[in-house]
This record gives structure tokens, sequence and C-alpha cells, in this order.
């Protein structure tokens, strides 16, 4: 008998060709709420879930044939991973094959701070561009800048990677300090955070959210950063205070912010949208044509090797107690 898998938002068609070889499957193509994925979930086997989706104790509760919740993203802090854990549900996502294309945003909107790329493109678009002058939107160097990480997995160490071309000096701060040879093959030095802040010309923020890191960057933290200093966040918006963050800008603690991402997504606070030197971009983080085909195969092959009593090839570790 075949088993039922739900596709719980609109993602590329690579997903469903992929499990509906196999599979009953239901593609709804809208953000579903929290109650609406629990009075629906008790017939399926597995969820493709997108990071958009609540998927809480009640909705794991209610989907008691649930074997998977395949996540469409790297991060998971959209799933209740105890009680996943609980009721021996397998939680996987999509790592790896987003790595290079969400390190790309994060150096559009490292260039596009330094150099008000921005501010140049709606001068010229607005009929404002009057021609050449030595004064005019002058932004900052990269070559030889010190590149701080919050963050060094797997697209922190892409990030650092793309700093060579600049000769930049990388720093970076996590809860574990990586290995010698790591830190030798990305020429980057683990540094305290409060250094991390102080030291560096960019700060990119490519951590996970978790307690430890949400509203790690609130005014304190802004106030001790250089006032040529760029902060840079394409990982989880929570990770910083988005009120204390306008506050900085509007108040040039910091030179200029670059978002991808931010903390009550898809609302933005609205005095970030007023400020020229905040560079605000739609969550495009893995939004290449590649990149989002790939994320869709692996979530349907992680669901495929889960129904079929296989490991998954992504897993999401367990929570400790």
């Amino acid at each position: 008998m075949k088993k039922w898998v739900l596709i719980t938002n609109d993602l590329p068609e690579a997903a469903f060709k992929t499990l509906s070889a196999k599979y009953h499957v239901t593609w709804n193509k809208k953000p579903l709420s929290e109650a609406q994925l629990v009075s629906r979930v008790k017939p399926y086997h597995a969820l493709l879930s997108t990071l958009s989706d609540p998927i809480s104790r009640k909705v794991l509760e209610a989907g008691i044939n649930l074997r998977c919740v395949s996540n469409y993203a790297v991060g998971y802090n959209n799933i209740d991973l105890s009680a996943a854990q609980e009721h021996s549900i397998q939680v996987t996502n999509t790592p790896d094959v987003l790595t290079e294309a969400t390190a790309d945003i994060a150096w559009a909107l490292i260039l596009s701070c330094a150099r008000r790329v921005p501010e140049g493109e709606k001068m010229v678009r607005a009929g404002r561009f009057k021609g050449w002058h030595p004064l005019l939107l002058l932004g900052q160097d990269l070559r030889g800048k010190t590149l701080g990480i919050y963050g060094f997995g797997r697209i922190g160490k892409a990030v650092a990677r793309r700093g060579r071309g600049w000769n930049m000096k990388v720093l970076y701060h996590q809860r574990h300090r990586e290995r010698p040879s790591e830190e030798r093959a990305h020429r980057a030095q683990y540094v305290p955070f409060e250094r991390l802040l102080r030291a560096s010309d960019i700060l990119s923020v490519n951590c996970p959210l978790t307690p430890e890191t949400r509203h790690r960057f609130t005014s304190r933290e802004f106030k001790k950063m250089k006032r040529t200093g760029i902060f840079i966040n394409s990982a989880r918006g929570p990770v910083h205070r988005e009120a204390d963050l306008a506050r900085a800008l509007s108040k040039k603690w910091i030179f200029s912010a670059g978002l991808d991402v931010y903390e009550h997504e898809p609302q933005i606070h609205p005095k970030l949208l007023r400020l020229k030197n905040a560079v605000l971009l739609p969550h495009l983080g893995s939004a290449t044509v590649e990149t989002r085909s790939q994320m869709a195969i692996l979530a349907a092959r992680n669901i495929d090797r889960v129904l079929s009593d296989k490991p998954p090839l992504t897993p999401v570790p367990k929570t400790t107690k």
C-alpha cells in the first residue's frame, strides 16, 4: 500500500516528481497555519515542510502516522525537535546544497553596503545623477580589511573563502573552536566575541538560530563595533534585535547593514525601511534555480529513505535533555 506525503508549500516541481513516482502526494501550494496543519496532517506518513511552516508539538501530535518531517531549508527552528523525538519522527534538512548560493548573497550584501550600490541605482533611476563628482556616494575599500564571521559552519567558511579575493584577514567566533587544520585551511583565527565586535570591518552573521544566538546583536554590541563597520545578516533575523539595529544605523554607530532576513519576517521594522544605509533583500539566500531544485530533490530523497526504512541522507541532530 502506498504511503502518503504532504508537500506543505509551493516549491520546485522536482520534489513532486521524485515523490509521486512512489507515493500518494498532496501538493499544497499556499502557506498553512498551525491550525490548518493540525487539521490536515493525520493521514500523512511524511511532510515536506518549509521554514515558514509551524511544525509545532500540536502538529506533530496530530500526525499519528508521521514518520518523517523533511524541512526544505538548512535551518529547522520552525520544528519542535523535542516533540518529534518523543514521537519517533525523523527530522531532516537540506544543508550543503545551498552553501555557495547563500555565501554569494552575503557577499552581494557586503559589496552593496561597502560601495553604496542601492543608493547609486536609485539615484540613476530617479534622474538625480548629474555626472561624476569627486565626493559622490563615497563608500569603503574592502581590500585588506578584517572580515569577522559569527558562526563558522559551512556557510561561514564559504563566506570566508570569498574574502581571499580581497586579501582579507578572517576572524571568527562560535561556541566551539575549529580544529587547527580547519583554521589553517580557511586562513581564519578564532577570537572571543568581544574582539570580533571591535576588530571586524565587516561582521557577517552565519549562525543557526538557537536560544544562545537569539538577540545576540543588540545596541550593546553595535556600540562596540567600528563606526565604519558593516553588519551583515544572511542567517536568521532574530539573531539581531531589529529596533536596535535601526537605532545603530540612524545614530551612525556603524556605517551600514545588509539584511536578507528579519526578526519578525516578513514584517520589517519601519525605521529600517527609511534608512539609506540599510540594504534590504527579501530572503534570497538560496534563491537560484539550481540550488532550489537541488534542495527539493534532497528533501524528497530524505523522505523516500525514511519511508523505505533507510537512514536519511541529512538527518537533523537529536536534541539533548
